[in-house]
């Protein structure tokens, strides 16, 4: 007897136009002024990243406030991201070979590339970077004729190389010695082939599963208060609509916020971070309006709202997502309108023959939030904090700057400057989008300074061993300054369990069935305290 039907909906690409290429020229140029330094010559560019006020200023009128960007050099000064925070980006395929993307490509050893083999049995053949959940096949394709690059893009904003020399920098990248917050492939869309739900479905539980805590959704459905002209049908508009409409949805991504991350880790349950929508509606578009993951907005270089974007409820904060028909009447040597005032990041060969370029939207504002999300777990990782989902969501929005003062007055733009040059002039009133941008614009100076205090103390795990199994743990992790450091465990009762040094890990092996505590003690003094249970029948890591 069949009891409910769940619709397998399409999914919507939070994305509509091409990206700018930069010319080879271009990339060139820049390579030449920073020749002598490891600094990444796209930088300057990046205003998102770090805003000096000095780009948009044109016959007396300024389009740039200094800092309207999302805070990266004092968070830098913290943390520049951690390896082993993964961001799983559910988008088109990502160029996993771009040479500023691959050292923080997240890599599964227990696969080998292009397999038909399920090596780690994890039901995933060939899974190396990720799963393209669109052909079902380990392959990420990116390079179909028909994509965007917009997967590779979104990627390079979160975890682009930082300080390698080369293109661009990013918000959670390293510092050059490898440290980036790790990037996992998990392609919903390939070419003009959409999504569906069951696809999104797979792919968020297989974030979970394999160690992701951050989503990064630059997708959802149409605003409930889109304009139907323009966009048809409107999308859900209300929380009880969508969780009625998309049940099936709804418990992937609750399984992805309560099971993501560790009890023992930086952080319990895992961040899921959407774009609000480029519609121009005053409300942003499910599943990102759900009360329980972020919805992002996007913005100028001088905090003003984005022209396209959505608003009002749904929104959790704002972040820099480009406008190029506010940019209308910036023109460079190739004739392109407003370019540069859109997101500079990373992009396949075959859109950008330089590897370079820009886009815009709420799909762009979306990963900066995502990398500033990672960031944060990056820093509680080094600090060896503990904090759960829903603390580091409402950190993250507490924290944001106020732009409510900049949502004044009516904002001139060119409507398709890109496609028909700039003889459609245009005004939105900004009045309107006062308190609706969510909290603010996310700050990821600020929220790292939060996380000095937030959460608790990480400590040692309890540990759950099979008789005659074992399991392998990294001290460090739970003391801070823990590399440094060297470690001695007492087991109180031998005959349940034994430990052994291998490297930099702790060997823990079953020998009875029983329970025993145990006390690990650190060369600088502290000591924790834990239990070690072993059972019988279990699997091999120790539950039954």
């Amino acid at each position: 007897q069949v009891q409910k039907v769940d619709v397998n909906r399409t999914v919507k690409r939070n994305y509509t136009h091409r990206a700018t290429p930069l010319s080879q020229s271009k990339l060139e140029g820049a390579m030449a002024a920073t020749r002598a330094t490891t600094a990444d010559p796209l930088l300057p560019a990046q205003w998102n990243l770090i805003n000096r006020g000095d780009l948009f200023i044109k016959d007396g009128v300024i389009k740039s406030i200094k800092d309207a960007d999302v805070q990266c050099q004092g968070a830098w000064e913290k943390s520049t991201g951690d390896s082993s925070v993964i961001v799983a980006v559910l988008d088109e395929g990502i160029f996993v070979e771009h040479p500023d993307l691959l050292p923080n490509m997240w890599v599964n050893e227990g696969e080998t590339l292009r397999s038909d083999t399920d090596a780690d049995g994890n039901g995933y053949k060939g899974d190396v970077y990720g799963y393209n959940f669109v052909h079902q096949s380990g392959k990420i394709v990116w390079n179909d004729v028909f994509d965007s690059g917009h997967g590779t893009h979104v990627a390079g904003v979160i975890s682009a190389v930082n300080n390698n020399g080369l293109g661009v920098s990013s918000v959670a990248g390293g510092d050059g010695s490898g440290n980036g917050v790790k990037i996992m492939v998990c392609q919903i869309f390939s070419g003009y082939t959409g999504s569906s739900s069951l696809a999104v479905v797979r792919a968020i539980k297989y974030a979970a599963d394999n160690g992701a805590v951050v989503l990064q959704c630059s997708w959802g459905y149409v605003s409930g208060a889109a304009n139907t002209y323009d966009w048809g049908e409107p999308g859900f508009a209300s929380q009880e609509e969508w969780e009625t409409g998309a049940p099936l949805e709804k418990s992937a991504l609750d399984y992805f916020t309560h099971n993501a991350g560790s009890a023992n880790g930086p952080i319990e349950g895992g961040v899921a971070v959407f774009a609000g929508g480029n519609e121009s509606a005053p409300m942003a578009g499910y599943p990102g309006a759900s009360e329980d993951y972020i919805s992002v907005a996007a913005t100028a270089a001088d905090f003003t709202a984005a022209t396209y974007t959505n608003y009002g409820p749904g929104t959790s904060v704002s972040a820099p997502g480009g406008d190029q028909d506010y940019y209308f009447d910036y023109v460079d040597d190739e004739h392109n309108y407003g370019e540069v005032g859109c997101v500079l990041s990373t992009l396949p060969y075959h859109v950008s023959e330089s590897g370079y370029g820009y886009m815009e939207g709420t799909s762009m504002a979306c990963p900066h939030v995502s990398g500033v999300a990672a960031l944060a777990i990056s820093y509680a990782a080094e600090l060896r904090r503990h904090l759960t989902e829903k603390e580091l969501r409402e950190l993250l929005i507490s924290t944001t700057t106020p732009i409510d003062e900049f949502q004044t007055g009516a904002k001139t733009y060119s409507r398709y400057v890109a496609d028909i040059g700039p003889i459609q002039p245009m005004q939105i009133n900004l009045n309107l989008y006062r308190g609706k941008m969510g909290s603010g614009q996310v700050n990821a100076d600020a929220l790292l300074a939060a996380i000095e205090g937030a959460g608790r103390e990480m400590r040692f795990p309890n540990l759950y061993i099979a008789e005659g199994g074992s399991t392998a743990v990294v001290p460090s992790r739970y003391f801070v300054g823990g590399e440094e450091l060297t470690y001695t465990v007492t087991i109180d009762n031998t005959s349940v369990a034994t430990v052994a040094s291998e490297g930099s890990k702790l060997l823990f092996k079953g020998v009875d069935e029983g329970s025993t505590t145990a006390r690990i003690a650190a060369s600088n003094g502290t000591t924790q305290s834990f239990t070690i249970t072993v059972r019988r029948g279990a699997s091999s890591n120790g539950w039954l």
